[in-house]
């Protein structure tokens, strides 16, 4: 029997409205679901998903260098370790890269994200010049790795180039070890329009936007002329930022401004749904409240602000003003999709002291609430049709292994709720699609082996002294 390759039937499928039976999904030959149609019988040739099918999720924060020193800053640097005493390690790192090893790094990950059920990622990418701070012959060449590594592996992007110039709020001038980030804000829009086109040839697995690092490194004007600026080039281009992610920066911007940083921002930018927040940290009641009307988006990456010891994000505050939000995996300290939900959940139990905090009204079961949440914010963050299974979307997909253990013998929502609680997270995934096209089979990506080795070798390189 020869099998259909643009559709696939679930007996159980997690639909924008909730969990549905029998589903059958057709997609087109650009990967947009064309079909997807509840209580129908499966028809001929059409493959069958293994176990419950779900939307990917889109991972809307990641720096993709620094998986490669992932689990190598965990000791004591300083009296008191802290955000501000990583950075200072990621620094050292980030000045030996090199395209090959960005490029090599970037594909693993891309693939772990993948067989970890990220469907498409949003690169906030700042590492732009070469190891002495210099443009590289071609301004666009590390960018330009971030597209090929994840054209390469097959997961969409939203490529996010990041505009980086102080060293602290009051325009302070930038140091030794951010050499390789900075730009003039005309650079910048110089780059976004030599990358538009790159991004446009990938058709819709590349989108592109911007990211203000945060407002200690992008002053007042500088931001304002580049939001303006990539508006004139995409007026529905997305815009993320860096904000309130550690106590000492919200002192340093009441130091400098007399405001909170969300407060300034809300007061000075036409903040919007372009926009994404990124970890939103430590806001006031008044600033959750300003910030989730505006539309915009809360990104929030629960493994990397435990590591960093961030703090917690108010998750039930913020979707009592209505706020969106999303999950991302930021430092890669974990990549893992329901990892990052997990994490999520536990940590509002740990500071509420309830259980099932992000269960909702019509999704009492808090995976599936959660999971249909971070697939609309993620994709909204992501600028992408990745909104979940609906037609017009992507075929983003994934599938549950029905005879995992965890999961054997489990209604569909107590099946994601056994990966996400009761599974290795990862080991309940079985197959994975991005835009109509199997990616994962098996647990497996066809590049695991060798994108595995090749990341061990840049990691090998990046870490041994010069």
């Amino acid at each position: 029997m020869v099998h259909d390759p643009h559709s696939l039937f679930a007996a159980n499928a997690l639909l924008p409205t909730g969990w549905a039976r029998n589903v059958q999904l057709q997609w087109d030959g650009t990967g947009r679901l064309t079909q997807v149609t509840p209580n129908s019988t499966a028809a001929e040739g059409t493959p069958v998903a293994a176990g419950p099918l779900l939307p990917g999720m889109p991972n809307l924060h990641s720096h993709a260098f620094q998986r490669a020193f992932a689990g190598l800053t965990e000791y004591r640097a300083a009296a008191q370790d802290s955000f501000w005493s990583w950075r200072t390690l990621m620094y050292r790192f980030a000045a030996r890269i090199t395209p090959e090893h960005l490029e090599a790094i970037a594909t693993w990950l891309y693939v772990e994200m993948l067989e970890a059920g990220y469907t498409s990622v949003c690169e906030f990418h700042y590492v732009h010049h070469d190891r002495g701070g210099q443009p590289y012959a071609d301004d666009a060449t590390l960018s330009q790795c971030l597209l090929r590594a994840a054209q390469a592996a097959g997961i969409g992007i939203t490529l996010l180039p990041v505009l980086y110039q102080t060293s602290g709020f009051g325009g302070k001038p930038p140091h030794e070890g951010q050499a390789r980030f900075i730009r003039s804000t005309d650079n910048m829009l110089d780059l976004l329009q030599r990358l538009q086109p790159l991004c446009a040839a990938q058709g819709a697995q590349a989108r592109l936007g911007l990211a203000p690092h945060s407002l200690r490194a992008v002053p007042p004007d500088s931001l304002r002329a580049a939001v303006q600026g990539l508006s004139a080039l995409d007026a529905s281009a997305p815009v993320h930022i860096h904000i309130a992610e550690q106590t000492q920066e919200v002192d340093d911007c009441v130091a400098w401004s007399g405001q909170r940083p969300v407060q300034w921002l809300m007061n000075h930018a036409d903040v919007n749904a372009r926009w994404c927040l990124v970890h939103a940290t430590h806001m006031t009641p008044e600033e959750y409240t300003a910030a989730a009307r505006s539309g915009a988006v809360a990104g929030i990456c629960p493994s990397t602000e435990a590591n960093l010891g961030d703090g917690i994000f108010d998750m039930p505050q913020w979707l009592a003003a209505g706020g969106a939000w999303g999950v991302g995996s930021d430092s890669h300290a974990c990549v893992n999709a329901a990892e990052e939900l997990m994490l999520l959940e536990y940590s509002q139990r740990l500071s509420r002291r309830q259980r099932n905090v992000l269960a909702s009204a019509d999704h009492p079961q808090v995976a599936t609430a959660m999971t249909l949440q971070a697939v609309q914010g993620g994709a909204q963050a992501a600028a992408r049709p990745v909104a979940g299974l609906a037609v017009g979307q992507q075929a983003d997909m994934v599938a549950l292994d029905a005879e995992h253990v965890a999961l054997r013998e489990l209604p569909a929502d107590s099946m994601l709720s056994a990966h996400v609680f009761g599974s290795h997270r990862t080991s309940a995934i079985h197959s994975l699609w991005t835009a109509g096209r199997q990616r994962v089979a098996a647990g497996r990506h066809a590049l695991h082996e060798g994108a595995a080795q090749a990341f061990v070798a840049a990691r090998s390189a990046t870490i041994q002294p010069d």
